[in-house]
């Protein structure tokens, strides 16, 4: 079992850090040809692309996760039936967010409270990244079946060409092109076309379970699977309503500055996250397998390794941002901002205090969801995605200013920490 657990954790992760990169370079190419004003746009734009890479998510987590427990029950027919079901719903999601991205990318600008002097950056990004939701859901909900349908190694090359050809696509759009912040997000669509693709070469082989043959299309059938889901796209979600809620926050505290600061710790934040996500939805499908089948023994050794896996990962990012933040704040701020470099530094030090109760919260979330047991799954993430993240930030800044800001996500991720491992000695599992 530890051999599958690096297999398809280790393949997951890998590609989760190459989204992880892309994210970091994609920061720090706006940094250098956009300054302190394109981070803020960037940070003020993100929430629309968690949204919508929440809902591919959704829909693929969701889905696969009640594909592998079929597959598991040896009910293939059913579960190739259920992809179809879905592919087709992720479709229909997506053409309609696009059209959205058409027709209000405006109208979301200003809900993000993008002031003139980021407005037009800030609503480019939004636009383009709704015009291209199809291949962002596409990839993710692909990404997640055909992880689920024992392709590992593919799942994480789809993530891998993504990202790297997002980074030269980047570089190519805002430099020697001059496109500046639409270089910027169109780099970051076409890369996820990429992705799809590369995926679909899986799903059209005859030797797949996988099947996008006409079936009858019974939606509610299929929508019954998103429960399960619904654990990934509060986490996604609700990272881009907090952003919007600290943006807020930090503009009355301290400005574009303070955003810009924000800014820099929400993405390395992101990069940290992704690498818990990976290691808990590269374990999943041997979690939702075992399940099927009947083996609960190995459901509980999958996530000791996931849980020790994690510790290891906590461990290096707490006496990273400890020892180096003045090193890590430098590489975002070209412009030698001063304030920005103070209040960014203090901000390292003290957010990523709450890493290690933060992938406890993540592991333990998908746990739950991979063993059909969505109820804990969705307690988790809604608490430490909305229910107490945003009276804590307001509660926290009320009373210390900035570095209330800061405290209030490991005091929140520390509360639910405490909370999701009671509820795992509750199952049983």
């Amino acid at each position: 079992m530890l051999k599958k657990f690096l297999k398809y954790a280790l393949s997951n992760v890998m590609g989760m850090l190459a989204l992880s990169c892309y994210i970091l370079v994609d920061t720090y190419f706006v940094s250098v040809a956009l300054g302190a004003d394109g981070l803020t746009a960037l940070n003020l734009a993100i929430p629309v692309y968690s949204f919508v890479h929440g809902l591919g998510l959704l829909l693929g987590v969701g889905g696969g996760t009640k594909y592998a427990v079929l597959l598991g029950e040896g009910k293939k027919e059913n579960a190739q039936a259920l992809f179809a079901r879905m592919l087709r719903i992720t479709a229909c999601i997506a053409i309609a967010l696009a059209l959205l991205g058409a027709l209000g990318s405006e109208m979301i600008t200003r809900w993000m409270q993008a002031d003139p002097q980021v407005f037009g950056m800030t609503k480019i990004y939004i636009q383009v990244i709704l015009l291209f939701a199809p291949g962002f859901m596409l990839n993710d909900m692909l990404n997640c079946f055909v992880r689920n349908d024992g392709a590992p190694s593919l799942a994480m090359g789809a993530m891998l060409l993504s990202s790297f050809s997002n980074i030269v696509l980047d570089y190519i759009f805002m430099f020697p092109l001059g496109m500046g912040m639409l270089g910027a997000v169109l780099a970051t669509g076409l890369a996820s076309l990429l992705g799809a693709a590369l995926l679909m070469s899986h799903v059209l082989k005859k030797t797949t379970a996988l099947s996008v043959k006409a079936r009858p299309c019974n939606v509610p059938k299929a929508l019954r699977t998103l429960p399960l889901g619904v654990s990934a796209l509060v986490g996604e979600v609700s990272s881009g309503v907090v952003m919007i809620a600290f943006n807020s926050l930090i503009m009355g505290l301290a400005g574009n500055t303070g955003v810009a600061a924000y800014g820099v710790i929400a993405n390395l934040s992101l990069v940290v996250l992704a690498v818990y996500s990976g290691l808990a939805q590269g374990a999943q499908p041997l979690i939702s397998h075992a399940r099927g089948a009947g083996r609960s023994g190995d459901m509980r050794r999958v996530l000791r390794y996931e849980m020790t896996a994690m510790a290891l990962v906590s461990a290096v990012v707490c006496g990273a941002m400890m020892l180096f933040p003045r090193q890590i704040v430098q590489v975002f701020n070209n412009e030698q901002n001063q304030p920005l470099q103070w209040m960014a530094e203090t901000g390292l030090k003290m957010y990523f205090s709450g890493a290690l109760f933060a992938g406890c919260n993540i592991v333990l979330s998908a746990f739950f969801a991979a063993a059909e047991q969505e109820k804990p799954a969705q307690i988790i993430s809604i608490l430490r995605g909305i229910v107490l993240i945003l009276p804590m930030a307001v509660l926290l800044a009320a009373a210390f200013g900035m570095q209330g800001v800061w405290l209030s996500f490991p005091a929140t991720e520390g509360v639910v920490a405490a909370l999701a491992v009671m509820f795992y000695f509750r199952q049983k599992l």
